[in-house]
């Protein structure tokens, strides 16, 4: 399908995938006159299968390992829920997240899932993780020569602090480590760290929650990269444009730093693609309806991953016509959206295929606003398999 986007800063064409000139002739045209048409965001941590549980645990704590053993502990039953739900679901419930608040590329601190690479409604960056020293540290490469991503000092106590001598008395604190959190770094491995080239990837209001503080402003100050990340929403307090709207009101880095943190540093950090409108780009982009460091879920008009369009506007449906019909309406804390959730190919073509029952694959917590608006038609994948990494069961998370 040949799609026309027209917003306040640009208008472009979207054929095969990619971003064409806007002349010419299209299937569909959408205007959105008072909106800001940008390259889709890049989300640098999350656990795409933990985001159904809620908030788990009794902050403040120590360190993250202490908290992993106090939910086990305290939250046994809702973790035993969490795990019941088929693991393809719990990934797609991660996914339209992040896609509903404008990321069309999101990092999975997780084992890789074949279907990432050819039935995901979001891209996944092929990134190498550890879960972190205190629970897989038998699972370290003995050197980094690609990017590498691993919590490290997510906590506020003197254990936390020591993660980065430890990593670094490995050979592992290099440029090519992506160290998640570091909340807990004191003076000297602020030196450390910053003298090796690292880069840190923030999730503000996770490290808000379990520690009531973040990462270090000396350490986040200019000279190195910094990405930003959502984390799961068992720590996090929403999505990506959450993370973002926290990290400007801290003030620890400038308005030209976030936005680079979910752009072209996180681009550059992950190996992968830098964002871009250019011609002959890959067609990942939002239209936000407020500037990006001000912006909520609300505010996402319109989401489109590798050419294909995921999330939109209800008003804006009508530029669809009769293919509004192969999405569905969800509302989702009160921010009601037309979804698509149908398969794509290379290209970002669809794949007719639909499920036969849509509503069972409805994520919990995601309810319907009327009888006339169904469930997105997420397609049923394989289940939760009970032999699962050790990274997902660890002391980080259920």
């Amino acid at each position: 399908m040949r799609i026309r986007i027209e917003a306040a800063n640009a208008a472009l064409g979207v054929v095969d995938g990619r971003i064409v000139s806007p002349d010419g002739r299209f299937d569909v045209s959408i205007s959105i006159p008072d909106g800001e048409v940008r390259a889709g965001l890049i989300n640098a941590h999350d656990h795409l299968h933990r985001n159904h549980y809620g908030r788990l645990g009794t902050p403040p704590y120590g360190n993250a390992y202490e908290w992993g053993r106090d939910i086990h502990e305290r939250d046994a039953a809702a973790i035993a829920r969490g795990r019941a739900w088929p693991r393809r679901e719990a990934l797609l419930h991660g996914a339209w997240k992040n896609l509903r608040a404008g990321v069309t590329t999101v990092v999975h601190h997780d084992r890789w899932e074949p279907e990432f690479a050819s039935d995901f409604p979001i891209r996944v960056a092929p990134l190498a993780t550890t879960h972190s020293l205190g629970f897989a540290a038998d699972a370290l490469p003995s050197t980094l020569t690609v990017p590498f991503a691993i919590h490290l000092a997510e906590g506020i106590d003197d254990d936390a602090a020591e993660e980065i001598r430890a990593i670094e008395r490995r050979g592992l604190l290099t440029s090519h480590l992506i160290a998640v959190h570091v909340v807990g770094a004191d003076a000297e491995g602020i030196e450390r760290f910053r003298r090796s080239g690292a880069a840190v990837t923030w999730c503000p209001t996770s490290n808000l929650f379990l520690f009531a503080r973040t990462a270090p402003m000396a350490l986040l100050a200019d000279g190195v990269d910094v990405l930003i990340g959502s984390d799961s929403l068992l720590t996090g307090q929403g999505s990506l444009l959450e993370e973002i709207r926290c990290a400007r009101a801290l003030g620890m880095l400038s308005d030209a730093r976030i936005e680079s943190a979910v752009g072209a540093v996180a681009a550059r950090r992950l190996g992968i693609a830098t964002p871009s409108l250019e011609i002959g780009a890959r067609a990942d982009l939002v239209v936000l309806m407020r500037p990006l460091l001000e912006a909520s879920d609300a505010d996402v008009a319109l989401v489109m991953c590798d050419g294909t369009l995921r999330v939109l506007s209800g008003e804006l449906t009508g530029s669809l016509g009769a293919r509004a019909s192969q999405g569905r309406f969800v509302d989702h804390g009160g921010v009601t959206r037309w979804l698509y959730a149908g398969r794509v190919g290379s290209a970002g073509r669809r794949n007719e295929r639909q499920p036969r029952d849509e509503r069972r694959f409805l994520p919990s917590g995601v309810g319907i606003r009327s009888e006339d608006i169904a469930s997105v038609p997420i397609v049923q994948g394989a289940g939760f398999r009970q032999d699962e990494s050790r990274s997902s069961r660890s002391p980080r998370g259920p």
